[in-house]
């Protein structure tokens, strides 16, 4: 009786006041259906949220609190160094090209990626004697010159030949000139000069020449461990920041020695450069050059073979060799340059023997060529941009199948992942 007045009571009783109670007993109603109500109301529909519950204005209050903060920052850092101090990379207007300088070497220019030797860094030529690497400090310079700036060299050897200096192309009459006594006084000269910033080039010539003054003030056979590479780390070290400010062009000049303590098995370089460690990490540019050959007109040797190798380039890939032709007290040999270039891209055709044509006028010999090249500059810069146009459009395909070669090895992997 009591069973039966309890289901009688509780069949009027209303969904929310269903006790559960029912359940306890065993009994199941069909009939019953509970509804969630949720106590905090319901959200607003037009209101999305994230993986992690926050919503679209919470996340944008975050962002601009986030642009507020760093904004701070900025002003912080701003007034306490100064204006410029710190910046966007890609919101100021900075040219993103890098100011070049050409070395005066025309399949050098392309193989350096970015036209010629960059401004505001530090490059350094190195190599054996007799390679080439004074004579291309001085192109340098040439080239420099001829756009209008102002080149200081500082003539650590005490070798320099104005005569051949003149050959060259380098104007000795606004060509700044310092033979210093010691290293020290050398790199103070080149921090004045930089921190001036009206030099566009200054040479360095060379590395090796830097002595520092206590050894000069010492006697023979003395030992100075590690005083000239203690010296150039330290000058890197101040010198690095004015070069970007002034965005001139520092070029050291360095010799090469053997390297003794070859232990470290097959593979390892035997020659040493001048001057420690520092300047290959400041160097953004490193060339090395080396005599591999002669240029001869019959018997009589008239000039050397130079090979020269990017061996780093923060600017473009390195590890690209050139050959070059050097004449004796005239310095690298254009013309050649150019016909080896037309050559090579069939800008020039040869006929058999020695007798070559250009634009269906024939010629009896390189010398010939030269001699026309000479004589009408106008055909000359007209074969260059043909050839500086048929490798920059060579290199541009290239660039362009690597990066479909790269696509489709990077779907086939995305396919074997899948497949597997």
């Amino acid at each position: 009786m009591a069973l039966a007045r309890f289901l009688r009571s509780s069949l009027f009783k209303s969904p929310l006041s269903f006790s559960p109670q029912c359940f306890c007993l065993g009994i199941t109603v069909s009939n019953f259906h509970f509804r969630h109500f949720s106590t905090k109301g319901r959200k607003n529909k037009n209101t999305k949220s994230d993986e992690n519950g926050s919503t679209s204005d919470e996340i944008s209050d975050k962002i601009s609190d986030k642009d507020r903060a760093v904004q701070q920052a900025m002003d912080q850092i701003i007034s306490q160094f100064g204006k410029g101090s710190i910046m966007w990379l890609n919101r100021n207007n900075t040219p993103k090209n890098v100011p070049i300088i050409s070395t005066g070497s025309f399949s050098l220019d392309l193989a350096l990626g970015i036209g010629g030797l960059p401004k505001g860094r530090v490059v350094e030529i190195y190599g054996p004697e007799a390679s080439c690497k004074t004579t291309l400090a001085l192109h340098a310079i040439a080239e420099a010159q001829k756009s209008g700036g102002y080149c200081a060299f500082i003539d650590a050897e005490h070798a320099l030949d104005p005569s051949l200096a003149e050959s060259i192309g380098v104007n000795t009459e606004n060509l700044l000139i310092s033979q210093p006594d010691c290293g020290e006084q050398a790199l103070n000269m080149v921090d004045v000069l930089v921190r001036s910033g009206s030099i566009d080039v200054v040479v360095v010539d060379s590395v090796a020449a830097l002595v520092p003054k206590v050894e000069l003030d010492g006697e023979m056979g003395e030992s100075h461990i590690a005083l000239q590479a203690r010296l150039m780390s330290q000058a890197l070290r101040k010198l690095s920041h004015s070069l970007s400010l002034s965005q001139t062009l520092l070029i050291f000049v360095n010799q090469v020695r053997a390297k003794l303590s070859t232990f470290g098995g097959f593979g390892v370089p035997t020659e040493v450069t001048c001057g420690g460690n520092a300047l290959k990490f400041y160097a953004s540019v490193r060339i090395h050059t080396r005599r591999i050959g002669f240029v001869k007109k019959g018997e009589e040797v008239i000039g050397a073979q130079i090979q020269v190798k990017i061996v780093k380039n923060k600017h473009a890939p390195p590890f690209k060799t050139v050959q070059l032709d050097l004449e004796f007290g005239k310095g690298l040999n254009r013309n050649s340059e150019i016909i080896d270039l037309g050559l090579k891209h069939n800008f020039i055709t040869k006929l058999g023997g020695s007798y070559y044509s250009i634009n269906g006028k024939n010629f009896n010999g390189k010398d010939a060529i030269k001699r026309y090249f000479g004589e009408n500059s106008e055909d000359r810069e007209e074969l260059v941009l043909k050839i500086r146009g048929r490798m920059l459009k060579k290199e541009s395909d290239g660039k362009d199948e690597r990066e479909s070669n790269d696509a489709r090895e990077s779907e086939e992997e995305i396919v074997t992942e899948v497949e597997a």
